[in-house]
């Protein structure tokens, strides 16, 4: 009988003509031909064999059905409890805990990361605090001109950046708050500097004429007291520059004899002048008479530098004579410096080392003896990395043992030393010849005027050495340039006959005026000369 009823209700849950009322058993089935599938291809069995027994079949097959749903896997398997705070790998995480922008938060945001800024201020901190006052007057000018060129305030800048930049507010908006909370805040460093204006016309054009054009040369020096000297040939004019009035100071005897060079003392009032035929004479310009005439040198002398009382000529032949004019045995010293021409001389600021450069593509430094104003037997160092005369030297006024020399056609090369170990700083080639070097205190820039073949005047950012202007309007190589006392005008001297003045250092007024002269030094300078 259990046969015949299990046919009987297999064929009524098969009648199409009724309805149906055996819902649960059509869920079962539907969940048994699910989990036969699944369960076929895990087991890889091709078919499943169902067997009745003759006794409780509908019982056995409701129990099948159930235990197969029950060992059948989830697609969806639930999350533990525990773990339901964990983010996803979708990037779903907890609501409570969302990360802003959808991103990690201990991953770096590398839109929002500015690298530069980044690694300088990573090199910046790595240094430590004695190598940070030991860095080199130039590595410390790097450093500040690289933050600049940043443009960004390097104390409130983060090396890695977790989130992205917040959106720029739009066009006109106008917080209201911005008045309140920013009254007190300082001005960014990176703010922008107004550009000076450096004019490209000379402000004032002298004639020069009977010039002469030698390289070796030096005959423009501008005194403290206002007044540029210049040699034409024969002949030593001054031009106040205060008043535009021009004179004659002397006019040599010899049909045949010239100025070679000429030099100002320090404070003023007297004027050192090298003659053609190796004689220095001390003029005073307020009396406007020759003081007296100091001997030696037997060739002519074309370079002269000033330390306090005692005058340093070089020759021709290659000699350094050192004269003190307090004495009538003047000569206290006389060295044999080069093995041609001395065509440039500088005595440091401090008047501790002189600077020598000739015409054998040798720049010597000599230190002062001892106790005395004159320089010793032998030099320190001897630099050899010009390949043409050295010609150009001008000390830094603002930085001590700074150095920069210049050299002729064949090496056209500007060099900045550092005198204390006689270290290379930098070399710059200017393509062209260096005939005269100044520094310009007030902007902290280094002028050169040039020859062959471009003959113009250069204005040099220090210590990058980058062009801020150059100035043309010579139609000849430019020999000599000097630096008015207040340091605003620049004068170049041409072979083509000219004076330009140049306007390009005007006095920031912000600045306070600190160039004082020393009253009352010239008067005792005179009272000592013999």
């Amino acid at each position: 009988m259990s046969r015949f009823s299990l046919e009987n209700e297999i064929r009524s849950t098969t009648r199409m003509d009724s309805s149906l009322n055996k819902g649960p058993w059509q869920r079962q089935r539907k969940a048994l031909e699910n989990s036969n599938s699944s369960l076929n291809a895990s087991t890889g069995l091709g078919s499943a064999k169902l067997s009745f027994s003759a006794g409780g079949a509908g019982g056995g097959l409701k129990r099948l059905s159930e235990s197969l749903i029950r060992k059948t896997p989830s697609k969806t398997p639930k999350r533990s409890p525990s773990r339901s705070g964990t983010p996803s790998r979708d990037g779903a995480g907890t609501p409570g805990r969302k990360t802003p922008g959808g991103g990690d938060r201990f991953i770096p945001n590398r839109s929002a990361t500015d690298y530069e800024v980044s690694h300088f201020k990573i090199l910046r901190e790595g240094l430590s605090a004695v190598e940070t006052e030991t860095m080199s007057p130039t590595k410390r000018e790097y450093q500040r001109v690289v933050q600049e060129n940043l443009g960004a305030d390097i104390s409130n800048t983060r090396v890695l950046a977790y989130q992205s930049k917040p959106p720029s507010a739009p066009e006109g908006h106008s917080n209201n708050l911005k008045i309140l909370y920013s009254s007190s805040k300082s001005q960014p460093t990176s703010a922008k500097k107004v550009t000076r204006h450096i004019p490209q016309v000379p402000e004032r054009i002298l004639d020069a004429p009977d010039i002469v054009n030698d390289y070796y040369l030096n005959l423009v020096d501008w005194s403290s007291n206002n007044q540029l000297a210049v040699a034409l040939g024969a002949h030593i004019y001054l031009w106040n520059a205060a008043t535009g009035g021009i004179t004659q100071l002397c006019e040599l005897e010899g049909p045949e004899d010239y100025v070679c060079s000429l030099k100002w003392v320090n404070e003023g009032g007297y004027l050192a002048v090298g003659t053609s035929i190796g004689e220095v004479e001390l003029w005073d310009v307020e009396q406007m008479k020759r003081s007296r005439v100091m001997k030696g040198l037997d060739s002519r002398v074309a370079s002269l530098a000033w330390n306090q009382w005692v005058v340093s000529s070089g020759s021709r032949s290659g000699d350094i004579q050192h004269s003190d004019v307090r004495v009538a045995s003047h000569c206290v010293g006389r060295v044999q410096g080069h093995s041609q021409e001395v065509c440039g001389l500088a005595w440091s600021p401090d008047g501790r080392t002189l600077a020598s450069g000739g015409n054998d593509n040798i720049l010597n430094l000599w230190s002062a003896a001892a106790g005395d104003c004159h320089a010793g037997a032998t030099p320190s160092h001897s630099l050899t990395s010009h390949m043409a005369a050295v010609k150009a030297l001008a000390w830094c006024p603002w930085q001590a043992n700074t150095l920069a020399s210049g050299g002729g056609t064949a090496d056209r090369c500007i060099k900045i030393w550092n005198t204390s170990n006689a270290q290379l700083v930098s070399s710059t080639d200017t393509k062209s010849q260096v005939c005269s070097l100044v520094w310009a205190r007030e902007y902290r820039e280094l002028v050169s005027s040039h020859g062959y073949a471009n003959n113009e005047v250069i204005i040099w950012r220090y210590p990058t050495m980058v062009k801020v202007a150059e100035l043309l309007g010579h139609t000849e190589r430019v020999l000599h340039t000097a630096l008015s006392p207040d340091g605003s005008t620049l004068v170049s001297a041409g072979a083509d006959e000219t004076l330009r003045l140049w306007k390009c250092f005007t006095p920031d007024p912000n600045k306070k005026d600190t160039s004082k002269c020393r009253p009352g030094a010239v008067s005792s300078l005179r009272m000592s000369i013999r």
